[in-house]
């Protein structure tokens, strides 16, 4: 009897520690489908797309349900291939480290395939600054023999301005004479026939840009693009 109770004392022991070793060496499962259609994809123990892993070994069960489509993983350490004929289930127990992963349907590697990084997540790109709104300008021409481009809500003429986006918004107040602007990449102008309001929206490049009125030569100003 007390040999009995010794022996059943190790096994309990020895469960213990079976169960201890099995629990430190157990993976984390992820699964892999390819077909029947034309897809393919990789999907972590919550069915989400797997796109960043810690580094580790785990358990890939891979779905294989076409005879026209293979999955194929590959990266730092991997390269395992399901056969483009066969179909079925098969699993396989991988140990990924730091590095970028790639898996894909061989026939189809074009069109069928997916990444993911193991490690360390790279930072995400620096945000660009925001677009600089455009300059807003006013054109006129008349009432009466006169011409202008102003900065908005100025009655001063713009004599120079910073290459970029402006909006130009044109009053053209005179039945003879039209508002005309002619620079790199420019050249707008209203009509001659009538009174008229333009909103123009352009890109304006270094260089110089005139205005003036095509039926009267003396009504004319410029601005320098720097």
């Amino acid at each position: 009897m007390g040999m009995f109770r010794v022996a059943l004392a190790a096994g309990a022991v020895l469960a213990v520690l079976g169960s201890a070793g099995g629990a430190g060496a157990q993976s984390q499962t992820l699964t892999g489908v390819v077909g029947p259609g034309f897809t393919i994809r990789l999907n972590d123990s919550t069915g989400a797309p797997v796109k960043q892993l810690d580094p580790g070994t785990y358990t890939i069960q891979v779905q294989d349900l076409s005879d026209q489509h293979n999955f194929h993983l590959t990266g730092p350490g991997v390269d395992q291939a399901t056969d483009v004929e066969g179909t079925g289930t098969v699993t396989w127990t991988v140990t990924f480290t730091a590095g970028a992963y790639h898996f894909q349907c061989d026939p189809h590697h074009t069109t069928m395939f997916g990444n993911f990084n193991v490690g360390t997540a790279p930072p995400p790109p620096a945000p660009r600054p925001p677009a600089a709104k455009p300059v807003q300008l006013t054109g006129s021409v008349g009432p009466g023999k006169r011409i202008a481009l102003t900065r908005a809500g100025a009655k001063r003429r713009v004599a120079s301005l910073k290459a970029g986006a402006v909006i130009v918004r044109v009053s053209d107040r005179s039945a003879t004479d039209n508002f005309h602007l002619v620079g790199p990449g420019v050249n707008r102008a209203t009509t001659r026939l009538g009174k008229r309001t333009a909103t123009w929206r352009l890109t304006l490049k270094r260089g110089l840009y005139a205005y003036r009125s095509d039926a009267t030569p003396s009504l004319k100003g410029s601005v320098r693009v720097r």
